[in-house]
């Protein structure tokens, strides 16, 4: 194997966490990959990895080595997705990043449809409620919401406006005090998301920042698809998208606290690197989304 080919190997492998899981990727076996990955030790006369048998870390060089390498896999997706451009046939594969609960609701369910339109694009989506950084991972569209986007280096299109409403499980609410404004709020269990802290603020923005510190939480986790099921378990109080919760509201297993309080504050947004020549792969995708999210709320 080339050279530059084992470097952009050895990017995948510390992107993935893993020798197998890289390999699951690239459709190689476990031993090939190390194997290509000792050569290029071999080659540099340097350790570049710690193997365990919970995985891979890098060594002090290794970490120096990886910034060159991720930089040249970027050159390469970079040269990838100019040559597409030359073409007008929406082709190839599309990397898209999506929030668990959005994509799990919203985007696998319009994806038949996207296909038909498109049959020669192929979709890797990776679902993440983490904030992205599109220039250290290859990723083409990111789908999030306002709270999550951090750089302003960033393009952002517009999808909806989330609407968001105070509920928990009728479970919850037999059990506790009543609620009959924000002011109440404090003295219940406020379910978390806790992977972006912003995302937490509501209690704060409905009843001043004094409150927010008074209000109680046993319980967080790293997805607002969690937090969804935590609330139909009864754990706490949360915020959630009328695209998630629509129906159990209809249907009596999750109630609008404050009916009279709506989020709107949030919207959803599909991101990407400022790219002077964009892809049609992209530009097809960008165009769906707008015109299957962009007329109503989901």
């Amino acid at each position: 194997m080339e050279l530059e080919s084992q470097m952009v190997l050895f990017a995948r492998s510390v992107d993935s966490g893993s020798f197998s899981a890289a390999s699951r990727e690239l459709n190689h076996s476990p031993s090939s990959v190390s194997k290509q990955i000792s050569n290029l030790e071999d080659k540099l006369g340097v350790r570049l990895l710690t193997r365990t048998v919970r995985g891979i870390s890098l060594t002090d060089e290794g970490r120096v080595f990886y910034a060159r390498c991720t930089e040249i896999r970027r050159n390469i997706a970079s040269a990838l997705d100019l040559a597409e451009t030359l073409s007008e046939k929406p082709e190839g594969r599309l990397r898209v990043n999506t929030t668990v609960a959005f994509g799990k609701s919203q985007i696998l369910p319009a994806l038949p449809e996207f296909f038909k339109l498109h049959p020669k694009i192929t979709i890797s989506l990776d679902f993440n409620d983490r904030p992205i950084d599109l220039i250290e991972q290859p990723i083409d569209v990111a789908i999030q919401f306002a709270e999550q986007i951090e750089d302003q280096s960033l393009i952002g299109r517009k999808l909806a406006v989330n609407r968001r409403l105070i509920c928990a499980a009728p479970s919850y609410i037999e059990r506790t005090e009543p609620i009959t404004s924000p002011r109440d709020l404090p003295h219940h269990n406020i379910l978390r998301l806790s992977t972006v802290t912003r995302w937490n603020d509501w209690v704060a923005d409905l009843c001043g920042d004094a409150y927010q510190a008074k209000a109680n939480s046993n319980f967080e986790a790293n997805s607002a698809d969690a937090l969804y099921h935590a609330a139909l378990a009864g754990l706490g109080i949360a915020r959630l998208p009328t695209y998630l919760i629509a129906d159990d509201i209809a249907e009596g297993r999750l109630i609008n606290l404050l009916p009279d309080f709506e989020d709107t504050s949030s919207n959803i947004y599909a991101v990407y690197l400022m790219r002077r020549n964009m892809s049609p792969k992209v530009r097809v995708f960008l165009d769906f989304l707008s015109a299957k999210f962009g007329v109503a709320a989901p």
